[in-house]
């Protein structure tokens, strides 16, 4: 049920490095996001694939993972994403991607998690030094990287507390603390 898959679908930053993902499976992910709505029918993304442990190293040391986490810079060596998929705005085809790359990521997400996987997507990327590093032309955009793996941690939804605090959080077990408003506080009745 899709209402399960959602509820599934984390912000995973913890896996089992040594699972690795195939290139086809990467492939059959991608193919969820082509098929998924684009703006104006544009299809302006493009999509660099890594399952390979060099190349995530280079992707690796060019994302910031977890802002709340202040004291945690990512996921040490063993619990590290096995592949990546870095979403690229073609700007030949169009200077504004709009939602698109937002609409793709979750297909992906939603993809990765029916097959026992999980992933998280990350904006704050070194993008320039990735561009660089990975030769990427100039009429590509980076828009986002996907962290894929098999995750190795537990992360649960909680209700908002009374303190209104929406910063997720690690308790002394290493459990992934999501709070999330509640439904009648997001929905208005105007």
């Amino acid at each position: 049920m899709l209402k399960d898959l959602i509820t599934k679908n984390r912000s995973y930053r913890r896996f089992y490095q040594e699972v690795k993902i195939d290139k086809s499976t990467l492939e059959e992910l991608i193919n969820l996001a082509r098929l998924s709505p684009s703006g104006a029918n544009l299809q302006p993304l493009k999509y660099i694939i890594s399952n390979k442990p060099e190349k995530n190293e280079v992707i690796f040391q060019d994302l910031k993972w977890a802002g709340y986490l202040t004291d945690w810079n990512g996921p040490e060596e063993g619990e590290r994403p096995s592949a990546y998929i870095i979403i690229l705005g073609d700007k030949d085809i169009s200077k504004n991607f709009m939602c698109n790359h937002g609409i793709a990521s979750q297909s992906i997400l939603l993809g990765a998690t029916e097959k026992g996987l999980g992933g998280c997507i990350l904006g704050a990327i070194n993008k320039d030094d990735l561009k660089n590093k990975l030769n990427i032309p100039d009429n590509y955009e980076i828009l986002l990287v996907i962290a894929l793996g098999k995750p190795k941690e537990t992360v649960v939804l909680e209700e908002l507390k009374d303190n209104g605090s929406i910063k997720y959080w690690r308790d002394e077990n290493n459990v992934h603390h999501v709070p999330k408003r509640k439904l009648e506080d997001i929905i208005l009745d105007l």
